[in-house]
C-alpha cells in the first residue's frame, strides 16, 4: 500500500509517501517526506485502506525530514483513528527537525501520541488553550526560521565558493568570513552572501562601504590566524 501527497509549502516538489504492510491484525506504516499541508488527508486515505480487522498500527517516522504545524494535524488524525477504532497506534523513530517541533509542542519525542492533547476539564480549558496557542506561536516561528534558512542556503553556498576561489580559503574558512562580516556590519548573513555574490559579476555592484570594511577586516583576520 502506498499513498502520496501533493507538493509541499517549503518551495520544492517533495511529497509525503506512506508505504506499509499488514501482518495479521497489525499494520506497519512508513511515512517518508514532509508533514506539511495535506499530510492529514494522505494519512486518512492510507488508514481507510487498512482492513477492519487491524487492532494495532505502528508508524516508523524515521523517513520524515521536515514538519510544520500541519504535523500536529497528522497526529490528531492518528489519535482520532485510535479512539474511533479502539486501535493501538504508535509513532516512533522521530529525528532531526521534526523531533525539534515535537519538543517545542511539549510532546513526547519517543512517541508523541502518548501526549496528544485531549479535551481538558472545563475549569482548565482556558489555561490549556492559552498554553497551546503560545506553543503554536513558537512552532510557527521555528518553522519560518527554517524556511528562511533553506531559501538562503543557495546564495550562501555561492558566496562561499566565490571567497574560496578569490582568496584561496577552505569552505569552513569562507563560512567564518561570511559570519564575521555579518556580525561586524550588523547585516543578515544572507544579505552579506547576496552582496558578495552580486559583486563577483563583471557588471555587478560592489558591496556597500560598511560591508566592504567588515569583509576586509574578516579577511585580514583569516590571514593573521
Amino acid at each position: 500500500m502506498t499513498s502520496a501527497a501533493s507538493p509541499h509549502l517549503t518551495g520544492g516538489l517533495n511529497t509525503l509517501v506512506i508505504s506499509g504492510r499488514v501482518d495479521a491484525d497489525r499494520a506497519e506504516l512508513t511515512p517518508r517526506g514532509e508533514l506539511v499541508h495535506g499530510c492529514a488527508d494522505i494519512l486518512a486515505r492510507t488508514l481507510a485502506e487498512l482492513p477492519a480487522t487491524i487492532t494495532r498500527v505502528d508508524l516508523d517516522m524515521g523517513g520524515v525530514r521536515f514538519m510544520d504545524t500541519a504535523g500536529l494535524q497528522f497526529l490528531d488524525a492518528l489519535a482520532d483513528y485510535s479512539r474511533a477504532r479502539a486501535t493501538a497506534v504508535t509513532t516512533t523513530n522521530w529525528n532531526g527537525q521534526p523531533r525539534r517541533i515535537l519538543e517545542l509542542a511539549g510532546l513526547d519525542t519517543t512517541d508523541p501520541l502518548r501526549t496528544v492533547p485531549h479535551d481538558p476539564a472545563p475549569a482548565a480549558s482556558s489555561a490549556v488553550a492559552l498554553e497551546r496557542a503560545e506553543r503554536l506561536d513558537l512552532l510557527q516561528s521555528e518553522v519560518e526560521q527554517l524556511r528562511q534558512a533553506i531559501a538562503s542556503r543557495p546564495v550562501i553556498d555561492q558566496a562561499r565558493g566565490i571567497l574560496m576561489a578569490t582568496h584561496g580559503c577552505t569552505s569552513d574558512q569562507a563560512w567564518h568570513i561570511l559570519r564575521e562580516t555579518s556580525q561586524l556590519s550588523n547585516t543578515k548573513l544572507r544579505d552579506v552572501a547576496a552582496a558578495v555574490t552580486a559583486s563577483a559579476d563583471p557588471d555587478g555592484p560592489p558591496p556597500p562601504p560598511e560591508l566592504r570594511t567588515a569583509l576586509n577586516k574578516a579577511l585580514a583576520r583569516r590571514h593573521q590566524s
